[in-house]
């Protein structure tokens, strides 16, 4: 089996990690945390001692940063990884980001002879804890088959949408579905308790109807870390091909006024 590399060791990152370690790949890891990679290398990681020595001993490499700039920082920058990966390796842009960013990674490393997948994970921290991220992929078939076996333990599901960007365009499809419903969501129970009704009772009677999802299911269990990015990122996306996304500029004014506490404040108001 291939040798793995992961950088970026955050909420997704570190469980990702970890079961590939588990399920005895060989895996890297480098965050500038040191006390994350601490806590990995415990639990069967090798910690790195920069991202350039991760991606000298890594075949794949994962990429988990928080934004577009630290992706190309990570991968383009000086000491990152294209700066060192072996020739045949593949990066996986796991961040969420825009297909631009990928193309610009893409671009710096077809010329070393690396190839580049965009790979979005979707299904949040719960999915990444348990090993059963939904992953969305974009790039050539072929590249995704050759890495499948270093998916697999910290995966459910992996979906190729396309060509490179498409993971992106999948991800920012699933997150305008998700903010959108949980304003809408949040929006309806409120007026149900001003109306009287208990939201945990309405809670309950929507979910066995149409109205029934996950985002209903689970939202008290979410911590609606990454809406004001997930929303920057679709209306930007949505303005390079002139479509307006009335809802979700709705979504992103209403999701500003929805907290954690909110939500929670929801199910214990009788």
């Amino acid at each position: 089996m291939k040798t793995v590399g992961l950088i970026g060791l955050g909420a997704m990152g570190r469980p990702a990690a970890e079961f590939l370690a588990a399920g005895g790949v060989t895996t890297y890891a480098f965050d500038s945390d040191r006390a994350l990679l601490d806590l990995v290398a415990g639990r069967g990681v090798h910690p790195a001692d920069s991202v350039a020595d991760l991606a000298a001993r890594s075949d794949v490499v994962l990429v988990m940063v928080p934004t577009d700039d630290d992706v190309l920082e990570v991968c383009t920058g000086p000491g990152g990884v294209l700066s060192a990966a072996r020739r045949g390796s593949v990066i996986l842009v796991c961040s969420s980001v825009t297909p631009n960013t990928c193309g610009e990674v893409a671009d710096a490393a077809v010329l070393r002879g690396i190839d580049v997948l965009d790979a979005a994970l979707t299904g949040g921290v719960r999915a990444a804890e348990a090993g059963e991220v939904n992953l969305l992929v974009g790039g050539e078939e072929h590249v995704l088959d050759s890495v499948r076996d270093e998916l697999a333990p910290w995966t459910a599901t992996v979906h190729h949408l396309g060509p490179l960007g498409s993971g992106q365009v999948g991800k920012t499809v699933n997150n305008l579905c998700h903010w959108g419903q949980l304003s809408a969501i949040v929006e309806a129970l409120r007026l149900g308790r001003d109306l009287g009704v208990a939201p945990a009772k309405l809670r309950a009677a929507l979910l066995d109807g149409p109205a029934a999802s996950r985002s209903l299911a689970e939202m008290e269990l979410m911590r609606l870390t990454w809406h004001r990015k997930d929303l920057a990122n679709a209306m930007r996306m949505a303005e390079s091909v002139g479509r307006p996304l009335p809802m979700a500029t709705t979504a992103r004014e209403a999701m500003e006024h929805i907290t954690v506490d909110d939500i929670a404040g929801l199910y214990t108001e009788e």
